[in-house]
């Protein structure tokens, strides 16, 4: 199952992800259920929020992973939403 994690940062929140940043990447590479990852973008082109595409077995899978992403332990997220994706290309 394809999960889409959308998350955005809270207002200059762009030190806390910067200091977890690698703690994060890390999560993301060990964890063996990541299909694609990056930040999301303003218009001057700073990290502002994340987009992560979960292959899990079911959405609990994926709120467990989620809640043990370093970024989410150190309080970055205003906002954070899990949603069912479906990859058509």
């Amino acid at each position: 199952m394809l999960i889409a994690l959308i998350a955005r940062d809270k207002p200059g929140a762009l030190q806390t992800r910067l200091d977890n940043r690698d703690a994060h990447v890390a999560y993301l590479k060990s964890t063996g259920v990541v299909s694609q990852a990056g930040p999301l973008l303003d218009d001057a082109e700073q990290m502002i929020g994340s987009l992560v595409i979960l292959d899990v077995e079911n959405m609990q899978a994926a709120q467990d992973w989620a809640k043990n992403d370093p970024y989410v332990k150190a309080g970055l997220f205003a906002s954070a939403e899990l949603v069912p994706w479906k990859k058509v290309i």
